[in-house]
């Protein structure tokens, strides 16, 4: 089972220190209409070979939700924080422990909302190589016990996650997903984080920005924020759950 890595505070409080300053420096206030530019314009995540995003009515978040919120359980799983196997863990243990009470995957509605320090997990192996993801958000992969150089979560092996008394357990976003769970990413802190990058190595930040966007995981839906997400879930007949 993968152990839960505690976050190193140092490190972890100069990145946010630079998130912050940065954030002034760019102007807050402009953040929400660039966020919006991006959902409204029908992104079509590519961080995958073969993505299919259709019948997902990607493009206007507000509809997505609306469109695919159906279920007879519904719920909004919120993750701020990237808590290794258990952000993804509490969308199975739902999806398992209703099927064991007489409810499909099927006739679930499952929504998790990935925001703050929890983006990364929304992005391709090729953006956390590059940019150094498990070391900057301190997420170790569960195969190695270092920082994470990919999504620990994307391209995921039956044996990757045990828990005790279960055993092996599916936690990989891609097998979510087609179980029905519904993710979204907050372009919000995708364009705060992305422009801290920008800064610190010398980028053009609209550059890294459109990097990011086009390098989410299929099927994952730009939110204009994560908070903004969370609450519209919730309109649509979500029960909250915190989840990081």
């Amino acid at each position: 089972m993968s152990k839960i890595h505690q976050n190193r505070p140092g490190s972890r409080r100069d990145f946010l220190g630079k998130l912050a300053g940065t954030a002034a420096l760019i102007g807050m206030s402009n953040l929400p209409l660039a966020a919006n530019a991006e959902v409204n314009n029908n992104h079509l995540p590519g961080g995958g070979p073969g993505a299919d995003n259709q019948g997902m009515n990607l493009g206007d978040p507000d509809e997505w939700l609306k469109a695919n919120i159906k279920g007879k359980h519904k719920i909004i799983f919120d993750c701020p924080e990237p808590k290794e196997l258990f952000t993804f863990a509490w969308p199975r243990a739902f999806l398992l422990t209703n099927q064991a009470t007489g409810t499909e995957a099927k006739d679930c509605s499952v929504v998790v909302i990935l925001r703050h320090n929890a983006i990364p997990y929304a992005m391709g192996d090729a953006l956390w190589a590059k940019y150094n993801f498990g070391e900057t958000f301190k997420i170790n992969d569960v195969r190695t016990g270092a920082a994470a150089t990919r999504n620990p979560f994307w391209d995921t092996k039956p044996d990757d996650y045990k828990m005790p008394g279960i055993g092996a357990i599916s936690l990989g976003i891609r097998e979510l997903q087609a179980d029905g769970v519904l993710i979204g990413a907050c372009s919000l802190a995708l364009t705060v984080y992305s422009a801290v990058v920008a800064m610190k190595t010398n980028q053009d930040a609209a550059a890294v920005k459109k990097e990011w966007m086009d390098g989410l995981i299929p099927m994952v839906q730009p939110m204009p924020s994560g908070v903004w997400a969370v609450g519209r879930a919730q309109e649509h007949g979500c029960t909250y759950c915190f989840a990081g």
